[in-house]
């Protein structure tokens, strides 16, 4: 039966969903705050546009809503319409409804893997979907990837789903009943668009919402015994496979192990493949091959593709991405790394390899409100020198002494990237790591074009 559809936001995900709807035979209207988004030309003539601000009437008039995860569900346009009962979904709950609708028709069932957490889900999701495609096995992958996930119905004989999930988009998803689902890890992030680390914890917890096998990291053991009450809740008869880094033998069901010839991963009992073989660096990215060896078992990926990814991946760009050894230093370019909990990571990462004051760090773009003294016991621990670049170089500076008033001496304030390379270059440390811990639009375009003047100025200092 045809109903009236409103998208709101007219990005990549609120295209697909458009183009979704009107394909199934919907009335479909579109706005946006943008007067002139730049997608615009791409919608099916059939639908009506409201550009320039979210039309709340159009709203209130409509059956349902898709929200696109840049929106903010709390603008009055929006909360009215919940108030008036009127649902209000992602794009990736279309996506969900209408491959189990295939799926029935079919006669099969499309296992879902969902991954969420504050960092690394793309590194996981990507390698996940690798893995599946080593095994030779039709899997899509998208979601906050990318690559939005209604697009992955164009894949007719796609036997495995691999989504990656933002808070934003997990807030309007109902009854996801993943095959295998996770929380990589929780740090504060995006609390401008949630109310407080709270809620933000909330809406990442409804990933497990019927889920077959939760997968779970005992590193953080509050984060663990949260999941463990949620899944109780939501569901309370998955089962559970746990990783674990802490290099505690056989501590988990997949973990970290040093047994005298070298650190390695294990699953149980069972030696899978030594560290050393491995392209990724820092114990984060251990860690994030575990969780994707956890993920790929709860869904029968077969263990010898799984290892084949493994020894093979050389990791995301901008995402800890070794970039080259120049005079004795190494260079790790993590531009992504735009909060806190994710710099924190790098930095234990690396320092785990490299040793204690072995790390040059740059640091800085706009703080977006953090409390950097948060960072102040990992740099003071693996750090030799902060180089304090961007916006808010100062409210860095600051946090960081409020965390450790010794640390006054490791702190340079260079302005700039190009700076901040030039002088690292020339530093005691082993190894240059930029994880700036904010955004960059105060001076780049974003955290790639970022990421990508660091790289040239690493391959610039070898000539």
């Amino acid at each position: 039966m045809s109903k009236k559809y409103a998208v709101i936001g007219l990005g990549g995900s609120g295209l697909s969903a458009v183009d979704f709807l009107v394909k199934q035979g919907h009335q479909v209207a579109v706005t946006d705050e943008n007067a002139t988004p730049a997608l615009a030309d791409k919608l099916p003539q059939a639908v009506a546009c409201h550009f320039g601000a979210i039309d709340g009437d159009l709203l209130l008039s409509v059956d349902g809503i898709v929200i696109s995860p840049g929106i903010d569900p709390r603008i009055p346009a929006v909360a009215a319409a919940k108030a008036a009962n009127i649902p209000v979904i992602s794009d990736v709950q279309l996506f969900i409804d209408a491959l189990k609708q295939r799926d029935a028709a079919q006669g099969k069932h499309t296992p879902i893997v969902a991954i969420t957490g504050s960092n690394a889900k793309s590194t996981v999701t990507t390698l996940v979907g690798e893995m599946a495609k080593s095994a030779g096995i039709a899997v899509g992958v998208g979601g906050n990837i990318g690559t939005p996930a209604l697009k992955l119905l164009d894949l007719p004989d796609m036997a495995l789903a691999v989504l990656e999930l933002s808070s934003f988009q997990l807030e309007h998803i109902f009854d996801l009943s993943a095959q295998a689902a996770t929380i990589l890890n929780i740090s504060a992030d995006h609390l401008d668009r949630h109310d407080g680390m709270g809620d933000y914890l909330a809406q990442k917890l409804r990933i497990f919402d019927g889920c077959h096998h939760a997968i779970i990291c005992q590193d953080d053991p509050e984060l663990m015994h949260t999941c463990q009450q949620t899944l109780a809740k939501l569901a309370p008869n998955a089962s559970i496979l746990t990783t674990d880094s802490s290099l505690t033998a056989q501590a988990a069901d997949f973990y970290l192990y040093d047994d005298g010839i070298g650190l390695a991963l294990y699953h149980r009992d069972q030696k899978l493949l030594s560290t050393d073989k491995l392209n990724i660096k820092g114990k984060h990215n251990l860690l994030n091959a575990l969780s994707a060896l956890a993920l790929g078992t709860a869904v029968n990926l077969p263990q010898a593709a799984m290892l084949k990814t493994l020894s093979e991946f050389k990791g995301l760009p901008h995402r800890c991405e070794y970039v080259s050894e120049v005079g004795g230093k190494a260079y790790f370019n993590d531009s992504k790394g735009t909060n806190i909990g994710s710099t924190i990571a790098a930095i234990d990462g690396l320092g785990t390899v490299y040793g204690q004051h072995s790390l040059a760090l740059i640091l800085g773009g706009l703080g977006k409100g953090q409390d950097f003294s948060e960072l102040a016991s990992d740099v003071a621990h693996w750090v030799d020198t902060v180089y304090l670049i961007g916006a808010d170089a100062k409210v860095i500076e600051q946090g960081l002494l409020l965390g450790d008033a010794t640390l006054a001496d490791r702190l340079i304030h260079v302005g700039t990237l190009d700076k901040a390379v030039a002088a690292a270059s020339q530093s005691t440390a082993k190894a240059v790591l930029l994880s700036p811990a904010c955004a960059s639009m105060d001076q780049f375009k974003n955290y790639g074009e970022r990421g990508e003047k660091f790289v040239a100025m690493v391959h610039k200092l070898a000539k």
